[in-house]
C-alpha cells in the first residue's frame, strides 16, 4: 500500500468551471491531487458520467456550487479503483475497483477523485468500467425517488414522467423488479425500449393526454415538472403521492387530496448503489451507456448533451497514467 502511494503524481487534470458562463467557461486545467478528510478514499478515475446537473452548474443553476467555490471540478459519477486508502475506511483497500455517486463537492472529471468511503459500492464484476461509471447518480435518484420518498410497493400503478432519460429508464426497471404497474410518459420512438424494460402502458406525450389514458395512480415520479406536474394532479389518486426530482409541488393540491407531495435531492448511499450492484449483476437491471468520449473532448461532448436529451449516458475515459 505504502508503495502504490508513493507513486502516486503531486498534481492532475480536472475539467474545471472557472465562471458562470456555459460551456465557454469549462477548461482542463492542472490542480493538486485532493488531500483526504474524515473517511475518504482517494479514488483513481477510470470513467466519469456527464450528467444534465453539470450543465446547470456551468450556467450558475445548481444551488450546491455558488460563486465561491470557483473553479469547481464537474462530474458527479465515477468509477474506478482505489489508489489511496484510509484507516477510517475499512474494506476499501488500493486495487478495489469501485463506483460512487460522489456527492456536491469537487467531482469525478479528473485523474482522481477523493470519495467518502459511505457513498463507495464495489463495480459491477461484468461489463465495461463505462457501465459502472453510468450507474450511480441515475440509478440512485430513481431508486430514493420511489422507495425512500415514494414509498412504491407490489401492485401499486406508477405513473413515470420523462421515463426515457437515463433516471427514468432506471426508474422503469426498479418499479417493475418491485412488482408495480408501470405507465410512462415518453416520445414514440422510445416505447418500444420501454416496454422492453418494463413499462405496461407507454404514453406518447406529443399527442395524447395522459389524464385521458390513466387515473387512481398511487405514485406519480415527475421527472418533467412545470405544466406537467401540474396536470399530474388529475390522476393521483386520493392519499396518492406525487414526487418531483425538478419542481416543488404544490402542497395545496396535495392537501386537497389527502396526497404526499415531495420535491428531492439525491444524495450518495453507497449500501443502495451495493443492492443496485447486485442487480445489475443478476441482469435484472440494464446500464445503457449511449457513447464513450476521451477525457480530452468532455468540452466537445458537454456541447452535444447541451442540444438535446441522449438516450443512455456520456461517458469520459480517464487515463491519467498516459498524460503524466
Amino acid at each position: 500500500m505504502e508503495q502504490l502511494q508513493q507513486a502516486l503524481p503531486e498534481m492532475m487534470r480536472a475539467w474545471r468551471v472557472t465562471r458562470f458562463d456555459g460551456i465557454e467557461a469549462l477548461s482542463c486545467e492542472s490542480t493538486p491531487v485532493p488531500l483526504l478528510y474524515g473517511d475518504e478514499v482517494l479514488v483513481e478515475v477510470q470513467a466519469a458520467a456527464l450528467n444534465p446537473v453539470d450543465l446547470k452548474t456551468l450556467h450558475g443553476r445548481y444551488p450546491a456550487v455558488a460563486q465561491h467555490d470557483l473553479p469547481f471540478t464537474l462530474g458527479r459519477d465515477v468509477a474506478g479503483v482505489v489508489a489511496r486508502g484510509n484507516p477510517r475506511a475499512a474494506g476499501w483497500e488500493p486495487g478495489t475497483r469501485v463506483c460512487a455517486f460522489v456527492g456536491q463537492g469537487p467531482g469525478a472529471l479528473a485523474d482522481f477523485v477523493a470519495v467518502s468511503a459511505s457513498a463507495l459500492a464495489n463495480a459491477p464484476r461484468a461489463g465495461a468500467v463505462a457501465m459502472a461509471a453510468a450507474l450511480p447518480l441515475a440509478a440512485l435518484t430513481a431508486w430514493q425517488g420511489l422507495f425512500d420518498y415514494g414509498k412504491l410497493k407490489r401492485g401499486e400503478r406508477v405513473l413515470i414522467h420523462g421515463a426515457s432519460g437515463s433516471v427514468g429508464r432506471f426508474a422503469v426497471q426498479f418499479a417493475r423488479h418491485c412488482g408495480a404497474h408501470v405507465s410512462v410518459t415518453a416520445s414514440a420512438p422510445t416505447h418500444d425500449v420501454l416496454r422492453a424494460l418494463g413499462a405496461a402502458q407507454t404514453i406518447d406525450y406529443r399527442h395524447e393526454a395522459f389524464e385521458d389514458l390513466t387515473s387512481e395512480i398511487d405514485l406519480v415520479f415527475d421527472l418533467v415538472g412545470g405544466a406537467v406536474q401540474a396536470r399530474s394532479w388529475s390522476v393521483l389518486k386520493h392519499g396518492g403521492t406525487l414526487i418531483s426530482a425538478l419542481d416543488e409541488p404544490s402542497q395545496i393540491e396535495a392537501a386537497a387530496r389527502g396526497a404526499c407531495a415531495v420535491r428531492y435531492t439525491a444524495r450518495p448511499d453507497g449500501a443502495q448503489l451495493e443492492h443496485i450492484v447486485a442487480l445489475v449483476d443478476r441482469g435484472a437491471i440494464k446500464v445503457e451507456v449511449a457513447e464513450r468520449v476521451d477525457f480530452s473532448a468532455v468540452n466537445d461532448a458537454f456541447e452535444r448533451l447541451e442540444r438535446g436529451h441522449s438516450h443512455g449516458k456520456l461517458v469520459a475515459m480517464v487515463e491519467w497514467h498516459q498524460a503524466l
